[in-house]
């Protein structure tokens, strides 16, 4: 079972991130927050958590600066870096610290879903078995069982899935496992019948047209947000996987909306 700290000098913040997901589902069987600089180090030293959450701004202080005081202490935690503020040098502090992650207020569910998941899997070596419903236990993709494939190849996915809107590549990902990328293609290709390529880019172009139907957002932030730096690539890859332009979705979409109104 794990162990989760809470960092936010906002009581209000820390009570919405333990009702935000099903902490217990993941095999979180214990979880403290802490207010303050001081408080932070004397909960993380005590309860040593396997993942710890912190807020970048904690009255005078910042997280970051708490977390190089526990990796000093030598507390073999996961960090996950909270703020309000879209800021690269934030974020650069953060990463130079060993943080793991990043993620901005208003936090979204799913996004902190996919970053605890990748931290179970990869930091953590746990495993995910038995926490998703059954109807959400098929892999959208390849349309198959997740425990039809091997761990290794379901490891990989789960990195897609948290990792999609960063620039990854297998290279990447096997270096992780300390494998070959060559051997690592192979077993993929050969359990899934498609290319890493291949299912990096399907996945990514299914999310795209997911938040295209559901949100109003603009098709170039959507592109970006799914992993796309080039606008034109975005668009000649999604029609020639659906058959139909993002324009045109977006446009049936907003006339089904219209309809039903």
């Amino acid at each position: 079972m794990y162990q989760l700290l809470i960092v936010d000098d906002e009581p209000m913040i820390i009570d919405g991130v333990k009702r935000l997901i099903d902490w217990k589902s993941y095999g979180f069987s214990r979880i403290e927050s802490a207010l303050n600089f001081h408080e932070a180090v004397e909960k993380a030293v005590e309860l040593r958590p396997d993942i710890a959450l912190f807020d970048v701004c904690i009255d005078d202080a910042r997280g970051y600066d708490i977390i190089e005081k526990l990796n000093v202490l030598e507390i073999p935690t996961s960090y996950v870096m909270m703020s309000g503020y879209d800021e690269f040098e934030f974020v650069r502090k953060s990463f130079l610290r060993g943080v793991k992650d990043y993620i901005l207020k208003p936090i979204d569910a799913v996004k902190l879903k996919q970053i605890i998941e990748r931290l179970i899997v990869e930091d953590l070596k746990g495993t995910l078995e038995g926490r998703m419903p059954k109807d959400k236990n098929i892999d959208p993709i390849l349309n198959v069982e997740y425990s039809s494939l091997s761990n290794l190849t379901n490891k990989v996915i789960l990195i897609v899935k948290g990792e999609f809107s960063k620039n990854i590549n297998l290279k990447i990902i096997a270096d992780k496992f300390k494998m070959n990328s060559t051997y690592l293609g192979q077993i993929f290709i050969k359990e899934t019948g498609m290319k890493f390529s291949e299912y990096l880019m399907s996945y990514r172009l299914t999310v795209a047209k997911e938040r295209i139907e559901t949100t109003s957002e603009k098709i170039a932030s959507i592109a970006y947000g799914v992993g796309y730096l080039n606008l034109n690539y975005f668009y000649i890859h999604f029609k020639d996987y659906f058959g139909y332009s993002p324009g045109n979705l977006r446009r049936y979409e907003e006339n089904v909306v219209n309809n039903y109104l």
